[in-house]
């Protein structure tokens, strides 16, 4: 069976897998059921998040990635069922099961139009499972599989549960993301194709950090890296999809999509294009602080404009990601450590603002300061 250690991190993405199904598979009266199967699950996840919060060793001598589970996957690419966390990872993975036990709960009393609780809470628990593997997975093709898991979920929130103009929301949401994936994949096939035929985070880290990537291959593939993650994050100008998501989409969409959803691409800079390709990050570095004032300060012009109350909160988004995009651009460990602050802080705020939105929604039917 292997020990606590080995399960953990393999516990917290198969127990939302396996709500999901047990969900799915109800029949269609038992919304009631489906609705006390998603707390039980979320809530299952979130306990072991927590237990591996209190098992983590926070000493300096303690290895860098923790839990560790590392055996043979895709053997003819060389890919590998690699899991490990870190101090990065760990408040996100924390505040992914906090949060998606906290839209679990929301949905016992208010499930959106047009109702269909089982299949709503189905892919709550599918999207957990992604964004869960993105933060632990240290394999760039298990990465890639986890991030994109996370895209169908959140489409079908918008587009099914979400508001008068969900149909646009959605698609731009889906499509502006996959444009991102695109590049980002590419930049991930580079990597294998230059980095000794491995997807292995840890030894691309490694071999990066040695200097066997050239000055050229950093800046092209960090450009690929860098339009999939600041599309994901996002960073102005490529920012338009998210008010328009947050808007439309449903509560928990939301509270999940600004509360997690946007750490994946902060998160991606920080585990896989800074430490794999230093060069590149030193280039891309002025540029990116520019780009993150410029989104500090559009986004509080943005907030001052705004008369609907979700769009408020998602500009403000803009900004506070500037701010956690900032940190990341320092390149120091101190910036680093202000932007996972930022991360945790954010997702904590604009998940508990959403809730409280969508309740005020939920009782006058309109998100309008004015009104």
């Amino acid at each position: 069976m292997g020990s606590w250690n080995d399960w953990a991190l393999t516990l917290s993405v198969l127990i939302p897998l396996v709500g999901a199904i047990v969900i799915a598979v109800l029949p269609s009266a038992a919304e009631q059921a489906a609705k006390g199967l998603a707390v039980a699950f979320s809530l299952a996840t979130f306990l072991v998040t927590l237990a591996i919060m209190f098992d983590y060793n926070y000493s300096d001598s303690a290895p860098q990635y923790q839990f560790e589970v590392n055996r043979s996957w895709i053997e003819t690419v060389n890919s590998n069922y690699h899991l490990g966390i870190d101090g990065v990872a760990l408040p996100l993975v924390v505040l992914t099961g906090l949060l998606t036990f906290l839209c679990a709960i929301y949905s016992m009393k208010i499930i959106p139009a047009p109702g269909k609780a089982k299949a709503l809470l189905s892919l709550m628990l599918l999207l957990e499972v992604g964004m869960m593997g993105t933060f632990i997975s240290l394999d760039l093709i298990l990465f890639f599989v986890f991030w994109e898991v996370v895209l169908v979920p959140m489409y079908f929130m918008i587009a099914i549960w979400g508001g008068p103009n969900r149909n646009y929301a959605s698609v731009k949401f889906f499509l502006y993301t996959l444009f991102g994936s695109a590049f980002m994949l590419l930049s991930f096939l580079a990597l294998w194709t230059n980095g000794g035929k491995t997807f292995d985070m840890v030894a691309l880290a490694a071999a990066g950090q040695a200097g066997e990537f050239s000055t050229n291959f950093q800046y092209i593939a960090y450009l690929g890296l860098f339009l999939g993650f600041a599309i994901k994050v996002p960073m102005w100008p490529m920012h338009t999809w998210l008010p328009d998501a947050h808007t439309e989409a449903p509560t928990i969409g939301s509270v999940l999509l600004a509360g997690i959803m946007l750490k994946m691409g902060v998160y991606g800079f920080i585990r896989i294009a800074n430490p794999i390709l230093p060069k590149g990050a030193m280039a891309f570095a002025p540029y990116i602080g520019v780009l993150a004032v410029i989104a500090i300060i559009y986004g509080a012009l943005c907030c001052l404009a705004q008369r609907e109350m979700k769009r408020m909160i998602a500009f403000s988004s803009v900004g506070h990601m500037g701010f956690v995009m900032l940190g990341v651009a320092t390149l120091t460990p101190t910036g680093t450590n202000a932007a996972v602050f930022g991360m945790i802080a954010h997702g904590l705020i604009t998940g508990m603002l959403f809730f409280i939105v969508g309740s005020v929604k939920d009782r006058y039917h309109t998100g309008e300061i004015a009104e």
